[in-house]
């Protein structure tokens, strides 16, 4: 008999086509899971498998008495109350690294996008205002990216890439983490000093209580009418308000935004800005990725299953 795996998030059913090779599958949908199986169903569950957002908290793990491993789909596990888990001996696993490339990617994309007006210049020649020799004040020239000092708050895998990306364009590249690394990039002993010294400042740092609303309106502020900001990690780090408010007054020139508060909902006041380049959360969404990111979950849950240590492990030191 297959082992039984509850998919507690919303998946597309083609994603999980390869667990449902190796494992029984009790799908969620989404839905609260008291909702779609029986208490007894959900007290046999020992391993389920989650989106690294989606809230599972002590109140969710009461569902199921004998749960062993809970395996996040990606990088992220923000969602997992990771307290509660290693005090129920709960391991937690997740896919590090897997979708760094593509993450780091489509920041890079979101970057170019917003310090070229790519948005605003793909409207001026369709509208035929570009034919018709009408000028636009959007359309003057801008800074390019050679020299230009890019900031990256966070220097984990995504970070790294991001870091290297950029320093491909001939960009300067400096960074602020909780730790100093060996790399070939100028280090910042603050966030604010980091802010000071970009004019790109790109986020790649995990969510969490010390980094929520970490991105506030005085870094904003310092950032400075020509900064751009770029967030691929999560929408909880960047204060959306404060961000709205410096798009709206010029505090800042533009932003690049894959991830917002509260998904998937983008806010009316981003949406209506012409300086924003906005993204549906798709910074790990390659073919490459989500094929690296199965390997983990599928290694993760078939070493629990036999009793090993899952080899991807969340680590919280």
């Amino acid at each position: 008999m297959a082992d039984k795996v509850l998919i507690y998030s919303r998946f597309p059913k083609t994603m999980m086509a390869r667990f449902a090779e190796r494992f029984e599958l009790l799908d969620t949908a989404g839905k609260p899971a008291q909702e779609v199986f029986s208490s007894d169903a959900l007290g046999g569950i020992r391993a389920l498998l989650t989106a690294g957002g989606t809230p599972l908290g002590a109140g969710a793990m009461d569902l199921f008495p004998k749960l062993g491993a809970i395996v996040c789909y990606g990088t992220g596990y923000d969602g997992v109350d990771l307290k509660t888990a290693a005090a129920r001996n709960v391991a937690v696993g997740h896919s590090p690294g897997a979708n760094a490339a593509s993450v780091a990617d489509i920041a890079v994309t979101l970057m170019l996008a917003a310090t070229r007006r790519i948005l605003v210049a793909d409207q001026y020649v369709r509208s035929g205002d570009w034919a018709a020799s009408k000028p636009s004040p959007m359309m003057r020239p801008q800074a390019g990216m050679p020299g230009r000092r890019i900031g990256v708050y966070g220097m984990g895998e995504i970070g790294r890439k991001i870091a290297a990306r950029c320093a491909a364009f001939e960009s300067e590249v400096g960074y602020f983490s909780r730790t100093r690394h060996d790399v070939p990039y100028q280090y910042f002993p603050s966030l604010d000093a980091l802010a000071d010294w970009c004019s790109v400042l790109m986020i790649a740092v995990r969510a969490g209580a010390e980094t929520h609303h970490a991105v506030n309106a005085d870094i904003l502020r310092r950032l400075g009418e020509d900064g751009y900001i770029v967030n691929i990690s999560r929408g909880s780090v960047i204060d959306e308000k404060a961000l709205v408010s410096a798009l709206s007054d010029k505090t800042i020139a533009g932003a690049g935004l894959d991830v917002y508060a509260k998904e998937p909902h983008a806010p009316d006041a981003l949406t209506a800005l012409p300086n924003v380049v906005l993204a549906p959360h798709i910074g790990g969404h390659t073919l490459e990725s989500h094929v690296a990111m199965q390997d983990c979950v599928l290694a993760n849950l078939t070493a629990f299953f036999e009793g090993r240590p899952l080899p991807y492990a969340v680590k919280t030191a």
